[in-house]
C-alpha cells in the first residue's frame, strides 16, 4: 500500500546533512500488533532463563555496535559525542541492571499462614503487548529503559520512536534483528503522532510506556481513557529546583548546577531550571555562576563541545519566545539567550539566566517547562521560603540540595513533593539502580529505573490449600451430611 507519510531527518547541528528519510504507513500498527500478539505466548512460556539468553545476546550486539549507536545519536539529535557515548553505555548497562537488580522486585513470594494455616503466594505475570513511545532527547536509552524490562518479564513490544529521532529507532531494530530475537517479540514502527495514537489505542495493546512532554502524555492518557484497564506509565516533564544554602561547598554547587541546567542544552526532563539561593551568598554564587556559564564551548557534536544544538527550529523559537516572556513578567535577564551563528548551520543557542524577584505561581515563565538552556534564580532568606518555591511548581520530578548540614537536606527531603531528591548532586544523572519518576505533571507509576519492572507486570495472589476437607469446620447452617462426601 502507499505510505501515509514520510519523515526526513536532518542533523540539527549541520542542516545540510540528511540523517535518514523513512516512510510510514498506518497499516504497520495492525501488522506489528498482530505479530506481537502471536509471539507473546511462546515468548512468555520460554521462561526467564531462555529470555535472559536473548537479552545477553542483545548486550553483546549493543557492545559491538556502541560506536555506531553513539554516532547515530549524535548526528540525529545533536548531542555531543562524549555524551552520546555515555548514552550507548547506559543502554548496555540497562540489561545487567534489569537482570541483577530489577528482577529481584518481582520474584515469587510465599506468605505462610496467609489464610489460617493455608499458605499464600505472590507471583508477577507479564501483561502482554507493551507499546513503547520514545522521546528524542535520549532516543536510545529512555526507550531501551522501557523495552528491556518488558521483554525480560515475558511481554512483547511494539516500539514507536519519536519522529524527531527515527534513525536511532531504525538502528535499534537492526540490532534486535542481529540478536536473533524470535519473530514478533520486538517490533518497531515509524510514524507521526497519528501512528502513535493508533498504537496506544489498539485493542491488542495491554500497556503504554511513554517518555516525553506533558502535553503528549496528557493526550495519550485521554486517548486510552476508554481502555481504562491499560497500564499507562508516563514519564513526563520537570521544572526542577536546586537549593543552594549558605553553608554549601560553593565551587561544587556552581559546577553541579551548571551541568544540571545546561548539559544536553537543557533538553532533559530532569534539567535544573530553578536555582534557589540563600541571600547571604547570592551575590557571590550568582557572579561566579554567570562567569562560568559564559565559558562553555557550544558547537557540532563531533567536535566534542559541552553543549550542542537544540533539536529543531520550533525548539529555538520556543526558547527565544520565553526570553521575552520572562522579561515581560518582570524577571531580570542576567544572561540573554540568543541564536548562535556557527560555521555549520544548525539550531545553536547560547545559555540564559534570569533573576526572579517574586514567586508567582501564575507566571508563564515560572511555571512552564522550556526544554532549553535556561535557568531562573530565586533569592530567599529562610528555608521555608525555599520550600515554598520548590512546591509552587505543578511538576514534581527532581530536587537538588547543596548544604553541609544533613538536617537542612532532610527538611527538603521531607517537605518537597518530588520523586528524586539529591544531596550535593545535580538534578540530572539518575541511577538506573533506583526508581525514577515524579509527582504531579511529571508523570505517574515511576516508569523508569528499577521500578519500570512493575509497569510491565501484574501481581497474581494465590491461596494454595493441600489439606483434606474437614466437615467439622463447615460454616454454620449448611447442614452437610457426611454421607454426601464419601
Amino acid at each position: 500500500s502507499q505510505p501515509n507519510g514520510a519523515i526526513e531527518k536532518f542533523d540539527p547541528g549541520d542542516l545540510r546533512s540528511l540523517v535518514i528519510n523513512v516512510s510510514f504507513n498506518f497499516d504497520h500498527v495492525n501488522a506489528a500488533c498482530d505479530a506481537a500478539k502471536k509471539a507473546f505466548r511462546p515468548w512468555a512460556d520460554m521462561g526467564l532463563d531462555g529470555r535472559k539468553n536473548y537479552l545477553l545476546k542483545l548486550k553483546e550486539v549493543y557492545m559491538a555496535h556502541a560506536d555506531e549507536l553513539a554516532e547515530t545519536i549524535s548526528r540525529e539529535v545533536g548531542k555531543p559525542l562524549w555524551e552520546a557515548k555515555q548514552e550507548a553505555q547506559t543502554m548496555i548497562n540497562k540489561i545487567d541492571v534489569t537482570i541483577n537488580d530489577a528482577l529481584k522486585l518481582v520474584e515469587d513470594v510465599r506468605v505462610d499462614n496467609a489464610s489460617g494455616p493455608v499458605p499464600g503466594f505472590l507471583r508477577f505475570k507479564p501483561r502482554g503487548i507493551m507499546a513503547v513511545i520514545g522521546p528524542f532527547n535520549f532516543p536510545g536509552h529512555l526507550a531501551n529503559g522501557h523495552i528491556i524490562p518488558a521483554l525480560i518479564t515475558g511481554n512483547t513490544v511494539v516500539f514507536k520512536p519519536s519522529e524527531l529521532s527515527p534513525a536511532v529507532g531504525q538502528l535499534m531494530a537492526q540490532l534486535f534483528e542481529k540478536a536473533q530475537f524470535p519473530k514478533g517479540v520486538f517490533n518497531m514502527i515509524q510514524g507521526n503522532g497519528e501512528v502513535g495514537k493508533r498504537l496506544v489505542m489498539h485493542d491488542a495493546v495491554e500497556g503504554v510506556l511513554f517518555t516525553g512532554s506533558y502535553e503528549t502524555g496528557f493526550r495519550i492518557k485521554q486517548d486510552i481513557l476508554p481502555h481504562f484497564w491499560k497500564i499507562c506509565a508516563l514519564e513526563m516533564g520537570g521544572k526542577n529546583a536546586s537549593v543552594v544554602w549558605d553553608d554549601c561547598d560553593i565551587p561544587k554547587a556552581i559546577y553541579e548546577n551548571l551541568v544540571g541546567a545546561f548539559v544536553t542544552a537543557g533538553q532533559r526532563c530532569s534539567a535544573t531550571s530553578r536555582i534557589v539561593v540563600r541571600r547571604s551568598i547570592s551575590d557571590k554564587f550568582i557572579s561566579k555562576y554567570h562567569d562560568a556559564a559564559k565559558k562553555f564551548s557550544i558547537g557540532y557534536a563531533f567536535e566534542n563541545p559541552f553543549m550542542g544544538p537544540l533539536i529543531n527550529g520550533a525548539a529555538v523559537d520556543k526558547y527565544l519566545r520565553f526570553q521575552g516572556i520572562a522579561k515581560r513578567e518582570n524577571c531580570e535577564p542576567l544572561m540573554r539567550g540568543k541564536v548562535l551563528e556557527l560555521p555549520r548551520d544548525g539550531y545553536y543557542v547560547t545559555p540564559s539566566i534570569n533573576i526572579v524577584s517574586k514567586v508567582d505561581p501564575n507566571s508563564t515563565y515560572q511555571k512552564s517547562e522550556i526544554f532549553g538552556p535556561n535557568v531562573a534564580i530565586y533569592i530567599v532568606e529562610e528555608l521555608q521560603e525555599a520550600l515554598s518555591v520548590i512546591n509552587t511548581s505543578s511538576y514534581g520530578l527532581a530536587l537538588s540540595v547543596f548544604t553541609k548540614d544533613r538536617k537542612t537536606y532532610e527538611q527538603c527531603l521531607k517537605y518537597s513533593r518530588v520523586g528524586i531528591v539529591n544531596w550535593n548532586r545535580s538534578t540530572v544523572g539518575a541511577s538506573s539502580r533506583l526508581p525514577f519518576g515524579g509527582m504531579g505533571k511529571s508523570g505517574n507509576n515511576q516508569p523508569a529505573g528499577t521500578f519500570a519492572i512493575y509497569s510491565v507486570t501484574y501481581p497474581v495472589s494465590s491461596l494454595e490449600d493441600s489439606s483434606p476437607l474437614d466437615l467439622g469446620k463447615a460454616m454454620p447452617g449448611m447442614n452437610l451430611d457426611s454421607e454426601i462426601f464419601k
